[in-house]
């Protein structure tokens, strides 16, 4: 057994490090231990439970009473404020999704037959994508301004008759934005719409977070709200929230079914067995943290983003894109500089990887209205962050000043190689073995945590999408294959 954990210590030695704050996505690092023993234990204790059946497991059901009751109270939720756990911010955005098109259809026999609309700023998260494709609705995306700003009003002039749900972020994860939620919500409820706020990435934040606008069930309109206990919860992955307002709506979330020869299947997500160690982990740390816990943890991560904002002010060339609200920050090249002076994000964020600390390049994406939202990288901020600020601001200044006037990576030869081969042309894309000849050429054969990224995102976003898409997808394929 001790060889075997040893081979699994090795592969864990090329992971990007998940304590400390030095990777700014992903992991959501409080910066205390006793959180890291607590959720250790109690995911020990539940490893032998099945979520399926909470009849058979009570425990399952009294600790999802208890942190869905808290996330209720910190969403100033009523009582008809309903819920489940789920293994994640994905399946809570899926629920949501679900749930409001079988409601729809059901109040609108007269336009059967016809697919209902999901409509959603272009900074809405990409589970939502995922949902109008997995259940059958048409994405109406709403362009934004280049910093991911979506106005109430181009949101709410979209609202007819065949949209079944409208979604809002609290905030955006690509710039951080806390969209215009209390203004859709009232312009939906008064069509009878529903409005779901995708709270996952914030959800743990923004209820502690100084001077900010009801945006939760104290807004009226607002039916349903996802937010994820495995980020700023601090739980492990995976485990979210899904709260819905009235239980008509949370029952319809549901699949039951007594027509087939085994026991009767009644599932409250769209997992059948699922592991309550999440679960577990989760309720002993709302616990442990209650309020002021997340009070505290939530003003550090408020310290944090007020001194890389004026640490990033002080950088020629580099700027923060927008006004950000909560743990999210995007940095941007000053295009009002000229090009020796400005600071590719994306070189940036390969610069910073010889500083020990890994950024998240983010593409650039031209929106159907022919504006365009910058690349950028992105910041998860996280509270163990605070303590190594300043070592973050000095190597944020110095790969700034290693990478100010290099251009954008530029990918020309590959596309050209790309247009002489047809992929794009008329839907063309790449089968598996020319993506993966191709991502070979682009330098792109595997993407280790320390690998730069610059000339893959630049392809990326310069690529039709299906053939972006597709190359993506062989390399994630690759990277598992035995």
């Amino acid at each position: 057994m001790s060889d075997i954990l040893e081979r699994l210590r090795r592969m864990r030695a090329a992971d990007a490090p998940t304590h400390g704050g030095r990777v700014l996505s992903y992991v959501y690092d409080s910066g205390l231990d006793e959180l890291e023993e607590l959720a250790d234990a109690a995911a020990r204790l539940a490893r032998p439970l099945n979520g399926l059946d909470p009849t058979v497991f009570p425990s399952i059901a009294a600790m999802e009473r208890d942190v869905i009751g808290f996330t209720r109270r910190m969403l100033y939720g009523g009582r008809t404020v309903v819920g489940s756990v789920t293994s994640g911010g994905t399946e809570s955005c899926l629920l949501a999704v679900k749930t409001t098109r079988d409601r729809w259809r059901q109040a609108n026999p007269a336009l059967t037959g016809r697919r209902p609309r999901l409509v959603a700023p272009t900074s809405a998260h990409a589970a939502f994508t995922k949902a109008a494709q997995l259940f059958d609705l048409d994405l109406d995306l709403v362009p934004c301004s280049p910093d991911g700003v979506v106005t109430a009003s181009d949101v709410t002039d979209r609202l007819d008759d065949d949209v079944a749900l409208v979604v809002v972020s609290a905030p955006s994860y690509p710039t951080g934005m806390l969209d215009p939620i209390a203004e859709v919500a009232a312009a939906a409820s008064a069509r009878g719409i529903s409005c779901h706020v995708d709270a996952c990435f914030g959800g743990f934040v923004l209820p502690w977070w100084p001077d900010l606008p009801a945006w939760d069930f104290r807004v009226r309109g607002v039916t349903s709200i996802s937010a994820d206990l495995h980020k700023f919860g601090y739980a492990p992955k995976g485990a979210s929230v899904l709260l819905q307002r009235g239980r008509r709506r949370h029952r319809a979330q549901f699949f039951a079914t007594t027509g087939w020869a085994g026991y009767p299947v009644v599932n409250a997500t769209l997992l059948g067995s699922r592991s309550a160690s999440p679960l577990a982990a989760a309720w002993a740390i709302t616990q442990h943290l209650g309020d002021d816990g997340y009070r505290r943890l939530t003003g550090s991560i408020h310290r944090v983003a007020l001194a890389v904002r004026a640490a990033v002010d002080g950088i020629p060339g580099l700027r923060v894109i927008g006004d950000p609200t909560g743990p999210a920050i995007a940095l941007g090249s000053d295009d009002s500089l000229a090009a020796p002076d400005r600071v590719d994000p994306h070189r940036l964020a390969d610069a910073m990887l010889t500083h020990g600390w890994k950024i998240q390049p983010q593409p650039g994406l031209v929106q159907r209205d022919g504006v365009r939202i910058p690349h950028s990288a992105h910041l998860t901020l996280t509270p163990v962050l605070e303590r190594g600020s300043e070592d973050f601001i000095r190597a944020l200044v110095a790969a700034a000043d290693e990478v100010r006037g290099r251009p954008p990576a530029d990918p020309r030869m590959l596309l050209t190689v790309l247009r002489v081969l047809g992929y794009g042309e008329g839907g063309r894309v790449p089968g598996p073995a020319a993506a993966w000849r191709l991502l070979r050429l682009a330098g792109a054969g595997s993407v280790p945590a320390d690998k730069p990224t610059a000339m893959l995102m630049a392809l990326i976003e310069r690529l039709p999408r299906p053939v972006a898409e597709a190359l993506l997808i062989e390399l994630l394929a690759r990277m598992s294959e035995p």
